[in-house]
């Protein structure tokens, strides 16, 4: 049996709160926290995801820059003439050449600033989209490690009723001997203790499920855990506050918010389309070509430069031009009625893990008065049924009362300490500086000033 199994036994025995102690050494649920913000695959692959949105900007901005190439070519070329005089002359060259030609776009309709300004916004909702995940990690995190402490707490509570029935059954057995107690009595003792070895295995299940889920989420197996602690003083002290602070400043919020911004300079773009396009090319190209005469061969050569400036007057393109703008302006519409849907869904979810906090807290009173007075009904009991005044199923009823109350107070242990980190969520504020983790947070910035003005390469900042 785990050091952590142990720990909460003693917790869930005495009915003290899951967070009122420390053990030294041990695994707490910030560092939990911290080494699933490091590892958890879900995140990496999203801080991967921004990362190449990132790349976005600077291929927006190559729009600004000329765009060179270089040609070559060589090859035999066969010509056959006839003269007005029907003479007929025929010659074989092998031209070659080499040129470089560069194009500037000067003026496109603004199209360029727009993909940048486009661009730009993209790698800001996909910062907050990168917030939503961590917010989502960082809960998934708690939930298991809580479900660990939970689940093993449960697993010894059904095996000391377990073995505290066996025990029972064993004294049930002597007093029928004795003429005390009956065959009937026996048998309701022996089918609490089949039951509780169905409890016992359903609770094992349970917590090896919870185990993996531990891992799986945290990237560790679970070790000695201490008890979490709620984070209530991180939180608004308002339901008013949390609301205002979740329908601005939420991620999913702010990420809606960029996606109209985003919407708007689509509609930009497309409307680019129908302003006169103005680039400028220069080109340079040296040609050399191997002619016979008179049995000698000799090379003659030509050097061709130009410098063009170009203008390209949009009359008419078939319309889809003008399907493209109107179908922008229709996702504008559409993201600022998601955008609405997104606060309105921050407003409720927010009140719902108000709600919960809320609720929590009184239920752990209530579980922890509830505990005590079955704890006393519980000796009483005892006492009554060892000097023949109670039955043996009064006295198998009220242990179950109290092994059920004990489950009930270790569960909603569970989900004071949970609620409070989904409030947290919910308002936009989990994130390890404010939890205060020890770890460093990630910076999405640094990879987008790596990359923002890559003019060549096609290694990664991370040298891949």
């Amino acid at each position: 049996m785990s050091v952590a199994r142990v720990s909460i036994r003693l917790l869930a025995v005495a009915a003290v709160t899951v967070w009122s102690c420390r053990t030294s050494g041990a695994q707490t649920l910030d560092h939990a926290l911290a080494q699933a913000y490091r590892n958890n695959e879900t995140l990496n692959a999203e801080r991967a995801n921004l990362r190449a949105t990132d790349e976005e900007v600077p291929q927006a901005l190559s729009g600004y820059r000329p765009r060179i190439e270089a040609t070559a070519d060589a090859g035999p070329r066969y010509l056959n003439e006839k003269g007005a005089d029907g003479a007929q002359q025929s010659s074989t060259t092998t031209p070659r050449s080499v040129g470089v030609t560069a194009t500037q776009s000067i003026f496109n309709g603004f199209q360029t600033a727009n993909r940048v300004r486009t661009a730009e916004n993209q790698v800001l909702a996909g910062r907050e989209a990168l917030r939503v995940m961590e917010q989502t990690v960082l809960v998934d995190a708690t939930s298991a490690y809580m479900d660990v402490l939970r689940d093993a707490a449960i697993l010894e509570l059904q095996t000391r009723n377990l073995d505290l029935l066996r025990e029972q059954l064993n004294l049930v057995r002597n007093r029928q001997a004795s003429g005390d107690l009956t065959t009937a009595d026996v048998a309701q003792v022996e089918a609490r203790l089949a039951a509780a070895r169905t409890a016992v295995l359903a609770a094992e299940a349970t917590y090896n499920s919870s185990r993996a889920t531990f891992t799986r989420v945290i990237g560790s197996e679970p070790g000695k855990l201490t008890p979490g602690q709620p984070v209530d003083r991180f939180a608004p002290a308002t339901i008013e506050a949390a609301i205002a602070l979740a329908r601005t400043q939420h991620p999913a919020v702010l990420a809606a918010m960029y996606g109209v911004d985003i919407a708007l300079l689509q509609t930009k773009i497309a409307e680019g389309a129908l302003y006169p396009m103005v680039t400028l090319e220069g080109s340079v190209k040296r040609r050399w070509d191997v002619m016979p005469d008179q049995n000698v061969m000799f090379p003659a050569s030509g050097t061709d430069a130009s410098i063009i400036s170009r203008v390209v007057i949009p009359l008419y393109q078939g319309g889809s031009e003008y399907a493209k703008i109107r179908q922008s302006k229709e996702m504008t519409g559409q993201k600022r009625l998601s955008l609405e849907a997104v606060r309105k869904l921050a407003r409720a979810t927010v009140v719902q893990a108000w709600s919960a906090v809320t609720a929590t807290r009184a239920q752990v009173d209530s579980a922890q008065a509830q505990v005590k007075a079955a704890e006393f009904a519980l000796e009483s009991v005892r006492r009554e049924f060892g000097a023949g005044q109670r039955s043996t199923l009064e006295l198998l009823s009220v242990q179950q009362e109290l092994l059920n109350a004990r489950i009930a107070l270790v569960m909603t242990q569970r989900e004071r300490v949970t609620s409070s980190y989904a409030l947290l969520a919910a308002v936009g504020r989990l994130a390890p500086g404010v939890l205060g983790l020890p770890t460093e947070g990630y910076d999405p910035s640094v990879h987008y000033h790596q990359v923002r003005d890559s003019w060549f390469g096609v290694r990664t900042p991370d040298g891949r």
